[in-house]
């Protein structure tokens, strides 16, 4: 299971390869600043692509001396520096774009291959995110997920530039709409924006993760399904965290103080089994505190 979870991670890295060189080549001889800002964006999701399948290899180790919670913060780390890169090369294309507009360099040489290879990228993201998102949800594997979600809004992305090179090539064809001849650096600001929101959505959940902010509503959720346990009086003090694709959560239960160990070590077991059939694979420590349960005496 792991080597699919690799494959998946690798396939992704052969797809940006193929979509990043041929957009750089297509892009350099029509001049179109969309399909450049593309490239560009392309050229991230290959180093996106195989830190992911990096932080995925690496993720995969079990437990060490060094590390006892395993080494999942690594995926996390991977999606951090996803984001920034993909940050940066906003900042890039929105230059680019804005100086086009602003100095009139708006011409564009509209060829099949500029068509082509918008369409061969939209097809290529449409099969690795479908990919990707199956991945992710089998292996409930951050990285992949956040792979996942970046290559479905290339899809989006694409499109918008694939927008603007009909728009200029209308422009040549219907003289007077000269607002036209600037769609493809439209085209890339509005592939700017997109990475943007994506980005920063993607910053905010590695951002999370790395600082272990309990997922939302877990906590409620555990103690609620823990409380029904037979023998279990109360469940408090439930701190969960992520690292990478595992969940961690401690857990403290008050039970019956005249019970032996035996009793209270398979009371835990039921509780373990109990928060794994919401939350499957959920790794568990439970710490049982004593709770004494007065009885009546005879004639009190």
């Amino acid at each position: 299971m792991k080597d699919e979870k690799k494959t998946a991670a690798l396939k992704s890295v052969i797809s940006a390869v193929l979509l990043t060189v041929t957009k750089i080549v297509v892009g350099f001889l029509t001049g179109s600043l969309g399909i450049l800002a593309e490239a560009a964006h392309s050229g991230l999701d290959l180093v996106a692509a195989f830190m992911t399948y990096i932080a995925v290899k690496i993720s995969n180790k079990p437990a060490d001396k060094a590390h006892r919670y395993g080494h999942g913060k690594i995926e996390n780390l991977s999606a951090l520096f996803e984001t920034l890169l993909l940050l940066l090369t906003c900042v890039w294309i929105i230059y680019e774009s804005i100086e086009r507009l602003i100095n009139g360099k708006t011409g564009v040489e509209i060829t099949w291959w500029s068509y082509g290879v918008m369409v061969l990228s939209i097809v290529i993201d449409v099969s690795r995110s479908r990919m990707l998102y199956k991945a992710a949800r089998k292996f409930k594997s951050q990285a992949l997920e956040a792979d996942a979600l970046h290559f479905s809004t290339d899809i989006w992305s694409s499109t918008v530039v694939l927008l603007g090179l009909v728009c200029v090539q209308i422009s040549d064809i219907i003289p007077g709409h000269y607002l036209l001849r600037e769609a493809d650096a439209l085209a890339a600001l509005g592939v700017a924006l997109i990475v943007i929101v994506v980005s920063a959505k993607l910053g905010i959940r590695t951002i999370q993760a790395l600082v272990d902010t309990a997922p939302t509503g877990m906590e409620e959720q555990i103690t609620t399904v823990v409380e029904t346990v037979p023998g279990v009086i109360n469940c408090h003090n439930v701190r969960v965290r992520h690292s990478g694709p595992q969940i961690f959560a401690d857990i403290h239960i008050l039970t019956d103080g005249e019970s032996s160990l035996f009793e209270a070590h398979l009371l835990t077991e039921e509780v373990e089994y109990a928060i794994q059939e919401i939350i499957p694979e959920m790794d568990i420590t439970v710490h049982p505190e004593p709770y004494i349960i007065r009885k009546p005496q005879d004639g009190k």
